[in-house]
């Protein structure tokens, strides 16, 4: 061991008396004692209220950090050893960690925002920003999404804090909105019978709300009805797609012709030419 070291190890040796390591053991010892009795009562308190347990355990090593780290000072500060500078350096790094991690501290502040109020669940099909999908999993950096295209989809939860949410699962049921154009020549009321006998064919739509059909449009080629109907958030896409089909068919049995675009040409002969002119 280098001379220099051995100079530094007895000067620390010299300053640091049989007292004042007796009294740093009393005052580790207590410290630990109040440690455990703190983090007894906050996982009490914790229990107590209706966070999830995830943000509970997150809550609880923040605490455990927090109160460890005044131990080492506090233990430090009765052995005699200044900690004056050692705590503005652990100011300045943590501050430089801060800045660093801006977007990470934004992301976990974002998720626990999410993890307490519980805007959406896992299981639930949510749509933010664009993006739309059943929630597969939520951390405290970001939310993963599986897409009706089965695809992953990890949106950050700073975002997703700060943006609208539509939760399609929240209420167990989703609404069905599906329009269907018919020919000018059809009666309204023989194609809003066909639409509502197609309703009654599709199988897992809800009675109540009861469904409905209305004319909403009149287009270049056709008439323009929709169909507005509930089902199970379950059921949705099974059910649209059931309905589209059964609506097909119900306008082919009533004898209701689904217009296409159609295109008018015209062909103009040019005028006869004079044999007197040159051409």
């Amino acid at each position: 061991m280098p001379a220099d070291v051995n100079g530094l190890l007895d000067r620390l040796a010299g300053k640091i008396s049989l007292e004042a390591i007796l009294a740093a053991a009393v005052a580790l010892l207590i410290c630990l004692v109040a440690v455990r009795l703190l983090l007894k009562l906050t996982r009490r308190l914790l229990r107590r209220t209706k966070l999830e347990e995830r943000i509970q355990r997150y809550i609880l090593m923040l605490v455990k950090v927090v109160l460890y780290t005044l131990t080492v000072v506090f233990t430090a500060g009765t052995l005699g050893i200044n900690m004056t500078s050692l705590v503005a350096l652990l100011s300045v790094g943590s501050l430089g960690v801060t800045l660093a991690a801006e977007d990470i501290l934004g992301n976990v502040a974002g998720g626990l925002v999410i993890l307490s109020s519980h805007p959406f669940s896992i299981g639930d099909f949510i749509e933010s920003g664009g993006v739309s999908g059943m929630v597969e999993e939520i951390t405290l950096n970001h939310t993963k999404l599986t897409t009706p295209d089965g695809l992953t989809a990890l949106l950050p939860n700073k975002e997703l804090a700060a943006s609208k949410v539509i939760n399609y699962t929240l209420l167990g049921r989703r609404r069905i909105v599906w329009k269907m154009s018919a020919s000018y020549d059809a009666p309204t009321e023989t194609v809003k019978a066909a639409c509502q006998q197609a309703v009654r064919e599709t199988e897992h739509i809800l009675p109540d709300p009861a469904p409905s059909v209305f004319l909403t449009g009149f287009g270049d080629s056709g008439i323009e009805f929709t169909c507005y109907c509930w089902t199970s958030a379950g059921d949705f896409w099974t059910t649209q797609f059931a309905l589209a089909e059964n609506l097909r068919d119900a306008f082919r049995r009533a004898g209701v012709e689904i217009p296409y675009r159609k295109v008018d040409v015209r062909i103009v002969e040019p005028p006869p030419t004079d044999p007197k002119i040159p051409r």
